[in-house]
């Protein structure tokens, strides 16, 4: 059991002033780079009981609440550090139906050994602070059914009562507002069972039950509610009911086989809508259904809107107010496109509403290019009917005319991501000149940030990728940028490397591609500009070419699946290395021929997992070289160890800025561990002394990528696991 949030905030303040005896503290200011959402936020949820507040959860991100004075979403979970960066995924979020402030989130990305501890992190004051619960099993966040839910739920009735259904333990129940945690071994096995798990690309994964549901109807206040369902993602046998608080449970007669059920929502007049679908989502969903439930007369009926169409449902609501209007959305139904329906009838009858739909871009260019999916989540405020959310893939639409669809009119959607913001980068440069940001975007390709405070669109097209991973510019020709990509099948060719001559405004494609990889890779550019390396991702060599694509030779000495990068100053000079083995490898002939390197450094860095390697931007031939649990160096290229970084221990990201006024070397900056303290660090004097730049509030989980700006002291950028990217400034600092 952990602290509480009091408590932790003296052990936190008791680690900094430690931590303070090894480096001064300097204030920054954190702002986030706006793109605007870009991730899947997979559940949303209102406060019954006070207008205006709800919350977002997400899956590698953490979780939201709107202010809805500021019109914007507020993160809750920045305090999280590098870590306990696997409790960013949130499996399931719930409110306290009578009790405005409690708001409690199901914490946990993976469920593989290698994740770390998955956690409940219980708030009374809407998310300001959080006490945390560590749980014996794992959460699956950004795993298969992460759209499904809520599988975690607080009684209606007797607020100290929550109930959690895990993926492979059960499900569970705690007495104690979500402090102590205890198996309710009487929950049918199937929760368990073989036909409760999914398989995608990646592995098989466990799903569990998807969503605990109470009768408020069935209880009285300040005692726990005796009825309740739980729902398990099987195709057998799937919706259980207990009429004596949770101690025993049966299944519900009548109910539908051959489906997963992944929602169930509750009308005012005790009627019961849930969706289905052959696979919990949300990589695939082929077939599915709607069933409305009536418990006073055990009665099943199929309300799916398609009668002749297979498709996967992956949501369904119903309006507070208004136990007749429902609206649901199909899911992973691409060809050519995923509808909203709704129906003033109970269901009887349907209406699709992006037919009579307007999407309001304005807030956010990129998402013009973009089609609604992954409706996972369809949220209807229970204080204005007009008022309507839904999740998709890359965001939140929300209409405030939603009645329109009766009125014959035309119903305004608008992206609802101020704030929010779940982008995962893959690289980032700042030029010295051009935009002092460029970006590399998993799902989003990259952005050239001309303002960083202001969300624009994507690179130009063509050539325009789903996914960016690697981008790079030529330190004496800063204007030419390459940066590597891929587009997924079946939405086209898989063209995956373009090139700029005018700092990223325009693109054009490489002329050809290796003729090996599965993936975009890793991507380098000389420092003149005249040589380029490729590492495709999945190849078994590297290439290199001098025309941009025209021809491309494999580089001797170099296997596949490799990080490349170029030395900033010599143009012949070319680095590689392997992240998970810490292998360092040089070239000094333009990349033609590499040769591992050798070595104090290399013997320092190899064997060392997450490896990290950088060319020094003032010495040719200088590298710095550090890993996750590991020093950091900095080494020439024939092995020898030019100077220890005393006291750091860890090293996650690091970064090149303007040198201090009056110094003649770069501002370092380290993401990682300084004399046993995680944080963001910074060194003027060449790493003598450290100054911490972040703070307990300003965490943001692991931090993946980081650079300094060369022409601006004091400013770095860096992108986070799953928070998108941010810019920080020393506080005394004013930039324009």
């Amino acid at each position: 059991m952990r602290p509480g949030w009091k408590a932790a905030l003296a052990l936190c303040a008791l680690a900094f002033a430690l931590a303070a005896n090894a480096q001064e503290a300097v204030p920054y200011r954190y702002a986030g780079v706006r793109i605007g959402g870009g991730g899947f936020v997979s559940g949303l949820a209102f406060h019954p009981r006070e207008k205006g507040l709800y919350y977002a959860r997400t899956d590698v991100g953490g979780a939201y609440r709107w202010d809805d004075a500021a019109k914007r979403w507020v993160s809750l979970t920045d305090w999280i550090e590098a870590k306990d960066e696997n409790l960013l995924g949130i499996d399931s979020l719930a409110v306290d139906p009578s009790d405005a402030g409690r708001v409690y989130l199901a914490a946990g990305t993976y469920t593989t050994p290698q994740a770390g501890q998955a956690a409940v992190l219980r708030s009374a004051d809407r998310g300001k602070h959080f006490e945390r619960a560590d749980l014996p099993f794992k959460l699956g966040g950004n795993e298969l059914g992460r759209g499904n839910g809520e599988r975690l739920a607080v009684d209606p009735h007797d607020g100290r009562v929550l109930f959690l259904g895990s993926r492979d333990s059960g499900l569970w129940r705690s007495q104690d507002y979500g402090e102590h945690w205890s198996k309710v071994e009487s929950f049918p096995a199937v929760a368990t069972s073989p036909s409760a798990s999914a398989e995608n690309k990646w592995r098989r994964q466990a799903i569990g039950i998807v969503f605990v549901v109470f009768e408020p109807a069935s209880g009285k206040p300040g005692r726990p509610t005796p009825t309740l369902y739980a729902g398990v993602s099987t195709q057998q046998t799937s919706l259980f009911r207990s009429d004596d608080a949770g101690r025993s449970w049966q299944p519900v007669a009548g109910q539908p086989s051959g489906l997963r059920p992944n929602h169930m929502v509750r009308g005012g007049d005790g009627t019961y809508y849930l969706s289905y679908g052959d696979e919990p989502g949300p990589d695939a969903m082929s077939d599915g259904a709607v069933w409305k439930f009536e418990p006073a007369t055990a009665r099943w009926t199929r309300i799916t809107p398609w009668k002749d169409q297979p498709s996967g449902w992956g949501a369904v609501a119903v309006d507070p107010r208004d136990p007749k209007v429902l609206m649901t959305a199909t899911f992973a139904h691409y060809a050519p496109k995923d509808e909203l329906f709704r129906s003033t009838d109970g269901g009887a009858h349907w209406a699709p509403v992006f037919p009579r739909s307007e999407f309001d871009h304005g807030n956010a260019t990129w998402t013009r290019d973009h089609t609604p999916h992954w409706l996972a989540s369809i949220e209807i405020d229970p204080y204005d009917p007009d008022h309507v959310l839904f999740v998709t893939g890359y965001g939140i639409w929300a209409s405030r005319d939603m009645r329109n669809v009766e009125r014959g009119g035309t119903v305004h959607w608008s992206f609802q991501d101020e704030g929010l913001e779940e982008t995962v980068a893959l690289g980032l440069i700042s030029p010295p000149e051009g935009a002092h940001l460029l970006s590399a975007i998993g799902d989003l390709d990259g952005y050239r940030h001309d303002e960083l405070d202001t969300a624009q669109l994507q690179f130009a097209a063509p050539p325009r990728y789903a996914n960016g991973e690697s981008i790079d510019f030529a330190q004496a020709k800063p204007a030419l940028i390459v940066r590597s990509g891929f587009l997924r099948k079946p939405f086209g060719a898989a063209i995956r490397a373009a090139w700029s001559e005018d700092g990223g405004r325009q693109w054009r494609a490489f002329a050809s591609e290796p003729p090996e990889g599965e993936g975009a890779g890793s991507i380098a550019i000389a420092a003149d500009g005249g040589v380029v390396v490729w590492a495709p991702r999945h190849a078994q060599h590297v290439y290199l070419t001098q025309d941009f694509g025209k021809r491309w030779t494999v580089i001797d000495g170099l296997d596949g699946d490799l990080r490349v990068l170029a030395d900033r100053v010599d143009a012949r000079r070319f680095y590689a290395y392997d992240r998970m083995s810490g292998a360092l490898y040089a070239s000094h002939d333009g990349g033609a021929h590499f040769a591992a390197m050798g070595g104090a450094l290399g013997d320092a860095s190899r064997g060392r997992a997450q490896t990290r390697v950088q060319a020094a931007p003032d010495e040719a031939g200088v590298l710095y070289v550090g890993s996750r649990e590991g020093e950091w160096l900095r080494g020439d290229d024939t092995g020898r160890v030019l100077k220890r970084f005393d006291g750091v221990t860890g090293v996650d990201a690091f970064g090149f800025g303007k040198a201090a006024p009056g110094s003649p070397k770069p501002t370092l900056f380290l993401a990682g561990r300084l004399h046993g303290a995680q944080g963001i660090f910074r060194s003027l004097d060449d790493g003598k002394s450290w100054q911490r730049i972040d703070d307990a509030e300003h965490r943001y989980g692991r931090i993946s990528q980081l650079v300094g700006d060369p022409r601006m002291f004091g400013r770095l950028y860096f992108a986070t696991s799953g928070r998108g990217i941010f810019y920080a400034d020393p506080a005394s600092e004013v930039h324009p």
